[in-house]
């Protein structure tokens, strides 16, 4: 099963103003990427930049509405995240455990693969193109 592990840090961290992590920090995210890499757990991981180099796009109405960060309402932000291949929830919370930020959140989300929906579902998401990309939950 595949999981998204979000990073998520509360609004007034530096991070939103566009402080770059300590080279501590980083050597230690490294050593858990490394580690993660070895398990054979780790598809994927990317830091993310601040929100007020970003948009959101809403659908308001019918229309489309883009607003340029940072975001007065949010109280968090996503600052990055890992994409993880596990045997079970557990084992993914086990991960989490061990992110060496000390001010993050570890937010664990399951990935849908295709067979966790009804077969009429399964037949709609069917495409030869996101297949061949291993997309949509197409493995």
């Amino acid at each position: 099963m595949r999981y998204m592990m979000f990073v998520t840090l509360p609004v007034g961290n530096d991070y939103e103003n566009g402080a770059m992590p300590s080279p501590e920090l980083v050597e230690r995210m490294t050593r858990f990427n490394e580690e993660m890499v070895q398990a054979g757990v780790m598809l994927s991981g990317e830091g993310l930049h601040p929100t007020s180099k970003g948009a959101r796009i809403q659908t308001r109405n019918g229309k489309r509405v883009v607003t340029d960060g940072p975001y007065a309402e949010s109280r968090e932000v996503i600052g990055g995240f890992w994409m993880i291949q596990v045997n079970s929830k557990e084992e993914a919370i086990d991960w989490a455990k061990r992110v060496p930020d000390e001010e993050a959140i570890i937010e664990l989300r399951q990935i849908f693969d295709l067979e966790d929906f009804p077969e009429d579902v399964q037949k709609a998401a069917e495409s030869p193109i996101l297949k061949e990309h291993q997309l949509a939950g197409n493995k």
